[in-house]
């Protein structure tokens, strides 16, 4: 049962309101869809097929990333939704370059590229995560991973570090982009069934309609499982709509609209004691405050495109989105955020191969922040209240150069400048204590960033290409790194210089992407959690250093596919006062995750695997470690592109208890400290799938 305080916060959200705006821009849209079919001839050329460039469909992403001098990849959704497909791990784990491990089993993870928001297992950090080039991120770079729905995916692109500079991005980690199907991609009918251990259940259906020159896509998605561990019960409800096409011969657009409902138990981080003795208990603080992570998110997205001559087109992407927190831990916090934004982008290429794009890319977001003393899970007396903004302006330009025959150079420059103001309504510091301390925690600090790149990339053959870039990062703290600690501190923004060397691989039955790469960051920012979990608050390290390999293949031998990632993390601290150059804590030295499958005729069956070779520190003072492990399952089935199809997939089949990922602290001394998350233990899923 709902508690009140959430029927009353989702009863305060405005669906009447982004149903209005939806209704109005399509009113317009038709109106101008009206007004231009009373110009054009009656004639209808027929069998000419014109691409929509508000949806680019799978194969034109990877031709347009095959010229990026750099990381980057398009994932098919098609290779994962053969099996269980619930979190993003499920999604991209095998995805190039990209860590990600959920803490229970749920849809909250670490995620991160070349160890951007490395030590945060919840509400991510570091990289830009959009749904249909729009941003899912909150104004101040956070975001929620229950906002994504894997199965409402037709591909995904992931743009490693500044290759996402096309996107207004400038962190170090990169950019994630969910496209959806629409309406001439998705078969017209999909109903999916999922079930298994752990009381999983998850029930998906999907409409798509293609009516000539617009077309819709629906989606609705019903989840919830009981978790492996106690007190991890979630609940999600995804609907997800998109509606779009061409007005004329030159003007397209599109408009995406959709409503998360999310409630989540949270069972905490275990000692490594508690952790082997038994796996699945909860942590007794998580209990007793009865921790949950419980939000409602509703986001109208719209994006337009105008095509001009001589190879020029704007395109323009914009966005609201209203999000409601209810978020039991240490204390409750009810936060309501608003945000909104556009990003205006100007495409050029001719004959030659000469190409550009660039454009300006601005957001804001307010979050009314109220936090009260958790008792049992509900609210006792108020103990802060801080109003946020964050506001953000961004101008990007690339420049692609043909010097000769198979070379072509990348030049690139990005500015940014960032706001991040905090109005403190109640001036009483009690983050942790629940006892207050006469403090205003007002401020207002600006971000001025400038950032440049250049690339080359050389086409050795047909399918066999070598890259190399020297490029810049640029990231401001968000609102958890300036008021979400012990200690309150205006943090200054993280800088790098990433040099990044690689080749692609498509020919020969081989497909290989693989980068190496070099960041030397300032300041970067560290979160640190004391012995007991609490929050320390955010620091900036002086000097650290992120670099490593990241390697992807897929290999076909007859019948038979190989595929899978492997990661070499070589993260420290650079001659730190206090840590030297100790490794940075929470995430393995090695890492390699991958599936061998024997496919025919729709037809496919093998073992899964996933190993972390090594154990690697939780503390930055490398006295308390995480033991590496070894898993693997099994999977199969018949996924036919019409009809019924179905799956059956066993994870973690010889039951080891394992550390899935870790919190991360300053200093353990040596202790045993409730740090450690542990994965599912032996599990079996199946699924039904038909398609019309």
């Amino acid at each position: 049962m709902k508690k009140p305080t959430q029927i009353a916060r989702r009863a305060s959200a405005r669906p009447v309101y982004l149903l209005s705006l939806l209704a109005l821009n399509l009113g317009m849209a038709k109106a101008a869809l009206a007004a231009e079919q009373l110009q054009l001839d009656s004639t209808r050329i027929e069998g000419h097929y014109a691409s929509d460039p508000t949806a680019p469909s799978l194969a034109e992403k990877r031709a347009e990333f095959a010229r990026i001098p750099g990381g980057a990849e398009v994932v098919d959704a098609e290779t994962y939704k053969n099996g269980r497909s619930s979190t993003l791990q499920d999604a991209l784990g095998l995805a190039t370059g990209v860590f990600i491990q959920p803490r229970f089993g749920s849809e909250e993870a670490r995620l991160s590229i070349r160890g951007s928001g490395l030590q945060r297992t919840f509400h991510g950090r570091g990289l830009l995560l959009m749904q249909d080039g729009a941003p899912v991120n909150l104004a101040d770079g956070s975001f929620d991973f229950q906002s994504i729905e894997p199965l409402a995916t037709d591909h995904i692109e992931v743009l490693r570090g500044a290759n996402a500079w096309r996107y207004g991005a400038a962190n170090l980690g990169g950019a994630i982009n969910f496209v959806s199907p629409t309406g001439k991609t998705a078969p017209p009918v999909t109903l999916r069934l999922e079930g298994g251990s752990f009381d999983y259940q998850r029930l998906y259906a999907a409409v798509a309609q293609d009516f000539g020159d617009w077309d819709a896509f629906i989606s609705l998605n019903d989840y919830s499982q009981d978790g492996f561990r106690d007190h991890a019960r979630q609940d999600n409800q995804r609907y997800f709509a998109n509606l779009g096409g061409r007005i004329n011969e030159r003007l397209a657009t599109r408009f995406y609209l959709t409503h998360v409902e999310t409630d989540s138990d949270l069972p905490g981080s275990l000692s490594k004691s508690q952790l082997r003795k038994n796996p699945e208990q909860a942590s007794a603080g998580s209990l007793s405050g009865d921790q949950q992570r419980d939000f409602t998110f509703n986001r109208l997205g719209n994006i337009s495109t105008l095509q001009l001559d001589g190879g020029h087109s704007l395109e323009l992407a914009s966005y609201y989105s209203e999000k409601s927190l209810f978020h039991p831990i240490f204390q409750v916090l009810d936060i309501d955020s608003e945000d909104y934004g556009l990003r205006l982008s100007h495409k050029w290429q001719d004959a030659d191969g000469w190409r550009w794009q660039g454009g300006l890319d601005a957001s804001q977001g307010r979050n009314w922040d109220s936090r009260y003393i958790n008792q049992a899970g509900h609210k006792g007396r108020k103990v802060n209240e801080l109003h946020q903004t964050a506001r953000n302006v961004a101008l990007f330009g690339e420049l692609e150069v043909p010097l000769a025959e198979r070379w072509a150079l990348l030049a690139g420059a990005n500015w940014q400048h960032q706001e991040r103001d905090v109005d403190d309504r109640l001036r009483c510091n009690a983050f942790v204590s629940g006892f207050c301390l006469a403090q205003d925690e007002s401020f207002n600090k600006s971000y001025i960033g400038r950032s440049g790149r250049i690339g080359l990339r050389h086409d050795l053959s047909e399918g066999v290409q070598l890259f190399a870039n020297l490029s810049q990062s640029f990231e401001p703290p968000t609102f958890s790194e300036l008021t979400g600690g012990q200690v309150i501190s205006a943090n200054d923004a993280q800088r790098a210089n990433t040099l990044e060397l690689g080749m692609r691989w498509n020919r020969d039955n081989l497909d290989l992407d693989l980068a190496v790469y070099r960041s030397e960051i300032r300041d970067e920012l560290l979160s640190l959690n004391d012995a007991d979990g609490n929050p320390l608050g955010t620091v900036n390290a002086d000097h650290t250093l992120h670099q490593g390999i990241e390697l992807g293949a897929a290999w076909s031998l007859g019948q038979f596919v190989l595929r899978g990632q492997y990661l070499l993390n070589d993260f420290r601290f650079d001659d730190d006062a206090t840590y030297g150059d100790n490794r940075l804590a929470g995430v393995p030295r090695q890492f390699v995750k991958g599936e061998a499958l024997w496919q025919r005729d729709g037809w496919y069956a093998g073992p899964t695997f996933e190993w972390v070779p090594s154990h690697y520190n939780v503390d930055q003072a490398e006295s308390l470690y995480a033991e590496g492990y070894a898993i693997w399952g099994l999977k199969g089935g018949y996924r036919p592109a019409e009809g019924l199809g179905f799956f059956i997939e066993g994870r973690n089949l010889s039951d080891t208890t394992y550390i899935a990922t870790t919190g991360v602290i300053a200093d353990a001394r040596g202790q045993d400290s409730a740090q450690f998350l542990p994965g599912d233990g032996r599990s079996l899923y199946a699924g039904l799938e038909w398609r019309m």
